[in-house]
């Protein structure tokens, strides 16, 4: 390269050195002196930095010492032959055969999985989610030392999403169960495990919430009424491979077991739940015993009260869980003791219910066929029961409900509570088995700014008015006639159902709407 155009590079780089400087400084950027002499500012006060710096050896040492008892999961479902009645008629040795003859009998191919644990005691046994290990045909743990085990599951838990698995070795480190009891929001904490392949990762973060559930989290147990969906919120980063790993405290001991996220992407978006670690000891407890969960139940569908349903209970506060229905597949032992769609349950056993996760982790700490005494109120009147608990199938799962196909006609419109209703047809009827004792009024429309949206929906089927009056209905002559009996700013508590909902209770769900002018 010639000198001249040596010259003209190092002019051109000049000029632009220059001209950044002049653009930075026309956006108020600090200026090159002033930037010289901020070099020399005061350090932060030696109290500041010894605090930060105790902070982050805290930190050191708890992912120093709770690393080693974190393993990474890694699982195998083997191949398939096509459906599983066709697979049952095929003689074994023969699959070869029946493929050349059949090519719709197509092998599914193995499927692969990983996830996150945790040694809990130095014997081998280790506490992960039940989805980490769900249909798995083999599980592989690596340690951190990066010997690899082969694990035998002991026992899963579908309603909690617990499972804990045992690998053959002696010595093992172990992680210290906390007390999540104890557990506020705004604590430090540590959530270690197998992201995105990245072994043995350490994200910190915070406690964000507690005693999160229902809505989207209830639906990773398929809306199943039986499952206990308690999540302890976190900002630790949280990703795919995470699963079945601890979060721990700022004492180093394990809160909880890092479960799901919720993110638009798939991947962290800043929040992470984890299962209480008190309620999957007592899972494990369980599991390790006897392989299987025992779970008393109440037998109820339920829901966190609204001040709608705490105006029309009664109630001087919002607390307490509302009746929807009962589960008839597993037999109620609420009903049957007289609790009634519609009640408030505030206390079980003389402990007061708060929300709807309070009263499950309470009654999942009773036993099946015990006798407890639960305190409700119905629409004013404090009700006591004895109800003899009984015992939930993790098998039984709630039918996801669908869509109303066709809307009735004839429809009639209550802007009192913003829908509008029609009598159920014939069809309707036969499609849907609707028996004498469920025949109400269909849904049609629900008014965007009136007081039931988002409440009601298209496709229920109202078949009492529970409060102010309790009373059936049967056609929407007598829902006109309760209605119109409401004054506005009253609360009209209604009992509904999804007709479209196979299940057997057909999902039947108690909902109050406050009345608008």
């Amino acid at each position: 390269m010639s000198k001249t155009a040596r010259l003209s590079i190092g002019l051109v780089a000049t000029a632009a050195f220059i001209g950044g400087l002049l653009v930075a400084s026309g956006f108020n950027l600090t200026p090159f002196g002033y930037a010289q002499q901020s070099s020399s500012a005061s350090r932060p006060p030696a109290s500041t930095v010894q605090s930060l710096t105790e902070t982050s050896n805290a930190f050191v040492s708890i992912a120093e010492h709770l690393t080693p008892a974190v393993v990474s999961i890694q699982t195998r479902q083997d191949a398939r032959r096509g459906t599983p009645q066709r697979r049952g008629q095929v003689p074994p040795g023969m699959e070869e055969f029946f493929d050349q003859l059949d090519p719709n009998r197509q092998r599914q191919q193995p499927s692969e999985g990983s996830g996150s644990g945790f040694i809990v005691t130095p014997d081998g046994y280790i506490m992960t989610n039940n989805h980490v290990v769900a249909g798995a045909d083999r599980v592989t743990v690596a340690l951190q030392d990066r010997r690899v085990f082969s694990a035998k599951v002991i026992g899963r838990d579908p309603l909690t999403d617990v499972a804990v698995i045992k690998i053959e070795a002696s010595g093992l480190p172990a992680v210290t169960l906390g007390n999540d009891l104890n557990t506020r929001v705004g604590e430090w904490v540590l959530a270690i495990g197998n992201p995105l392949a990245l072994d043995f990762t350490v994200t910190a973060g915070i406690v964000s919430a507690l005693n999160r559930g229902g809505g989207s989290l209830r639906q990773l147990y398929g809306g199943n009424p039986s499952a206990i969906v308690d999540y302890i919120q976190t900002d630790a980063a949280i990703n795919p491979g995470n699963s079945g790993g601890p979060l721990v405290n700022a004492r180093g001991e394990v809160i909880g077991i890092n479960s799901a996220i919720a993110s638009p992407t798939g991947t962290y978006a800043g929040y992470g739940f984890a299962i209480p670690i008190t309620l999957a000891k007592d899972v494990m407890d369980d599991l390790v015993k006897t392989g299987r969960v025992e779970r008393a139940i109440l037998g109820v569908l339920i829901n966190d009260v609204t001040p709608e349903d705490a105006q029309s209970a009664g109630l001087k506060e919002i607390r307490g869980v509302i009746v929807n229905g009962f589960n008839p597949t597993e037999g109620s032992p609420a009903k049957r003791a007289g609790i009634q769609a519609g009640d408030v349950i505030v206390s079980v056993a003389g402990r007061e219910v708060d929300r709807v996760s309070t009263l499950q982790r309470f009654v999942r700490s009773l036993q099946p066929g015990q006798s407890v005494q639960v305190v409700t109120m119905r629409f004013g009147t404090r009700m006591t029961f004895q109800v003899k608990l009984g015992e939930a199938q993790a098998e039984e799962q709630v039918a996801s409900a669908e869509r109303n196909d066709g809307a009735p006609e004839k429809s009639q419109t209550y802007d009192k509570i913003g829908i509008a209703v029609a009598p159920l047809t014939a069809e309707q009827v036969r499609r849907a088995e609707i028996s004498e004792a469920e025949r109400g009024v269909v849904i049609t429309d629900v008014n965007v700014n009136g007081p039931s949206y988002q409440r009601l929906f298209p496709g229920l089927v109202v078949i009492e008015v529970l409060y102010p009056e309790r009373r059936r209905v049967t056609t929407a002559a007598e829902l006109e006639a309760l209605l119109s009996k409401v004054k506005t700013g009253q609360v009209v508590t209604l009992l509904v159902y999804n007709m479209q909902d196979r299940s057997a209770d057909k999902a039947t769900r108690v909902v109050s709407v406050r009345v608008g002018s």
